[in-house]
């Protein structure tokens, strides 16, 4: 029950209760005690008479009276609590991406004004944390790529000059390829930091949506010919989209590999791009081992990847989906995962046309 409710409950129950005591004493004084020095020279028709105009007085002042007070008090009560709604309001759109923005102050210098500086104050110490993390995770990506990249290149030079035996050489191809996964990871976090920091401008232009699908179609045949997975394009619209080719390209890139890399040997992959009404809807789905329905829900969180078993057989990072993510809502669209294990497992995006 919400505060305002009982105050005005708790006001109610009291204004009515002095109310009552207040009559039952006028009632009391009116007919006993008034009534007992002239009870043997009155009339009963004077003392009827007497009732009946107490009664009457109660009905119209008193009555009244209690609804107005009941009426007043619950205006005065949402007027004295609005600002407390207000700054629940503000409060549920914290996030972290406006933490620097302060909550209002009404001015008057009341408790309400002492929590709200209190918010303030905890908003900025949140968000010079997260600053400093992003700061952290920006310079950690930067250093990081100088030493693998001349990893990388003394290993690939030792792969190609040097004499060494086959062992020794799957040696290599396989520190190469750890090398490259930590690169990927390296890039993926520095891009994600910068998208978090506002430091990623993304170009407005007229986009084909259909051919960049068509595109990812033929990409997605060449991936999956290891898995001897089958990709079909069931429907492809011609569709125009305001936004960043670069990136959207990216996005479909990454759902396509999503969608190899999590299937079954023999699977199946179905695109589809379709005109729905003010948007165009994109949806990839696979045939793979899917994933739980208590899972689902995080899938789009910064290094998931499902189960142990998922972890340790399919190579990855777990940004892939958070990066897609990324790429839609600054693309003001909307992204979905829905999944049916040992079904399918669907992807759905959603875009504003251009």
């Amino acid at each position: 029950m919400k505060i305002r409710t009982r105050l005005n409950l708790w006001y109610t129950a009291i204004l009515c209760g002095v109310a009552f005591a207040v009559i039952g004493a006028a009632v009391y004084h009116e007919l006993v005690i008034e009534t007992r020095p002239h009870h043997h020279h009155g009339s009963k028709r004077e003392a009827e008479l007497d009732s009946e105009d107490l009664i009457d007085i109660l009905t119209w002042t008193v009555t009244p009276a209690i609804l107005l007070g009941v009426v007043g008090g619950w205006w005065l009560m949402r007027r004295a609590l609005a600002p407390v709604a207000d700054l629940t309001q503000a409060v549920k759109k914290i996030n972290d991406h406006n933490l620097s923005q302060p909550l209002p102050c009404s001015g008057n210098g009341d408790e309400l004004d002492q929590l709200t500086e209190g918010f303030n104050a905890m908003t900025a110490r949140l968000d010079g944390a997260f600053q400093r993390i992003r700061e952290f995770t920006l310079h950690a990506s930067h250093e990081l790529k100088t030493p693998l990249t001349i990893l990388r290149g003394e290993l690939e030079t030792a792969l190609h000059d040097e004499p060494a035996s086959a062992a020794q050489r799957e040696r290599l191809a396989s520190q190469i390829d750890e090398i490259e996964r930590l690169a990927k990871i390296v890039d993926g976090l520095t891009l994600l930091t910068k998208a978090d920091a506002g430091q990623i401008a993304l170009k407005c232009e007229p986009v084909r949506l259909d051919e960049l699908v068509r595109e990812c179609v033929a990409d997605a045949k060449i991936l999956a010919q290891p898995q001897s997975v089958e990709v079909h394009l069931d429907s492809c619209d011609e569709i125009t989209v305001a936004g960043d080719r670069h990136r959207l390209r990216q996005l479909l890139l990454n759902l396509a590999d999503n969608a190899v890399k999590y299937n079954q040997p023999g699977g199946r992959i179905h695109f589809s791009l379709r005109r729905d009404g003010p948007s165009a809807t994109l949806q990839i789905s696979n045939t793979g081992a899917g994933l739980a329905p208590d899972l689902q829900a995080r899938v789009f969180e910064r290094f998931f990847r499902g189960d142990a078993s998922h972890n340790s057989a399919i190579e990855g990072c777990g940004l892939g989906l958070s990066i897609a993510q990324w790429i839609v809502q600054a693309h003001r669209g909307a992204i979905q995962f829905a999944s049916q294990p040992n079904e399918l497992t669907t992807v759905t995006v959603r875009l504003p046309l251009a």
